[in-house]
């Protein structure tokens, strides 16, 4: 598989995760060996937590909208990384999606988002003094 069909994958999991639609969520997930570090939650461990926190995600009304963007891949054999910026209610988060290639299709393994810091001030040009 390659770089396209995992990119697909990733957007595949923020579509899902914009509708609400937890089966397609469901889908998303590899049936074993997943884990989740959604941003100020403890470590969910085992597919039953990680998909029961998207079922309370998306219960929850106050819920923002996600978007990714800026997505980098890194492929090593059955494993794909899709490292992107995600957007939520105006703050930015750094996420790493994790994939596996499981019967010719990448399933999601891992999810972590954690606040992105804010880029430094730019520099402000030294003044000049001619006298």
């Amino acid at each position: 598989m390659d770089e396209d069909a995992l990119i697909a994958a990733n957007a595949a999991y923020y579509r899902a995760f914009a509708a609400r639609d937890l089966a397609a969520m469901e889908a998303i997930w590899a049936d074993e060996g997943v884990t989740c570090v959604h941003p100020g939650w403890p470590a969910l461990i085992g597919r039953a937590p990680v998909l029961g926190s998207y079922r309370d995600i998306f219960r929850n009304p106050s819920q923002e909208a996600v978007t990714a963007r800026e997505e980098r891949t890194l492929i090593a054999g059955a494993d794909g990384r899709v490292f992107c910026v995600e957007e939520v209610g105006g703050g930015l988060l750094l996420a790493t999606n994790w994939f596996r290639l499981i019967d010719s299709e990448w399933r999601l393994l891992h999810h972590q988002a954690s606040p992105l810091a804010p880029p430094p001030p730019a520099k402000a040009e030294a003044k000049r003094s001619f006298h």
